[in-house]
C-alpha cells in the first residue's frame, strides 16, 4: 500500500510537467505564426478542441513547426502548411489525432483546422487556414475538419498568401504549390495575457 501512494504521488508530480509547456491551464493560448509573408496571431479554443490544441501546441513548443512550408494554396478556400520543408520532405509526427470536427467551431474565413486524409482520425500536423467561409468543410452526414481556433492578427498576411501564384509541380505531383515558397519560419507560444 505504500509503495501504491508513493507510485500515486510521483505521477500526480510527474504526468502534469510533461505537458507544461503547452500551458495546459490556458483555455485560449495564443500562438505567433512568423512566415514570409509578414506575422499570423492564431487565438486556439481549448474549450472546444482540447486534444486538436494540445496536439498543435506540442509541435509548436518543439520548434517542429520552425522552417517549413506552406505548400498548399488555392486561392478563396485555403492556405495548407507545416507538414514539409522547403524541399518537400514530410516532417516527423506524433502520430494521429482524434477528429473533434463536431466541437460546433465553422470553417469559416480567418480560421484554423486540421488538415486531414480521407478517413476522419488521420490529422497529425498539417494545419491550414480558411480563406474563405467554407461550410462544406463543416461535419454534416460525414466528419469534417476541426477548427481549433482563429485568427486575432494578420488577415493581412493570409490575404497576400491567398494572392500567390502557384502550379502543378511535376516534381512532387500536386497541384497549387507556391511558386516561390511560403516559409513557416517560427512558431511560438505567446505567454497568457
Amino acid at each position: 500500500m505504500k509503495f501504491f501512494i508513493i507510485l500515486l504521488s510521483v505521477l500526480s508530480f510527474a504526468l502534469p510537467a510533461k505537458n507544461i509547456a503547452i500551458a495546459p491551464d490556458n483555455l485560449f493560448p495564443k500562438v505567433k505564426l512568423e512566415t514570409s509573408k509578414g506575422v499570423i496571431i492564431v487565438e486556439l479554443d481549448r474549450i472546444k478542441a482540447p486534444i486538436t490544441v494540445d496536439n498543435f501546441l506540442t509541435y509548436v513548443v518543439t520548434g517542429a513547426y520552425n522552417n517549413t512550408i506552406f505548400h498548399r494554396v488555392i486561392k478563396g478556400f485555403i492556405a495548407q502548411g507545416g507538414g514539409y520543408d522547403v524541399n518537400f520532405a514530410a516532417q516527423k509526427d506524433n502520430g494521429t489525432i482524434v477528429n473533434e470536427s463536431g466541437n460546433g467551431l465553422k470553417n469559416e474565413a480567418f480560421t484554423i483546422a486540421m488538415a486531414k486524409e480521407n478517413q476522419p482520425h488521420t490529422a497529425r500536423r498539417q494545419f491550414f487556414f480558411n480563406l474563405a467561409d467554407n461550410k462544406n468543410l463543416d461535419p454534416g452526414r460525414n466528419w469534417g475538419y476541426a477548427v481549433f481556433g482563429s485568427v486575432i492578427e494578420g488577415e493581412e498576411v493570409l490575404e497576400a498568401i491567398a494572392e500567390v501564384k502557384t502550379h502543378y509541380d511535376e516534381a512532387i505531383g500536386w497541384e497549387d504549390v507556391p511558386v516561390e515558397p511560403i516559409f513557416l519560419l517560427k512558431a511560438t507560444l505567446l505567454p497568457e495575457d
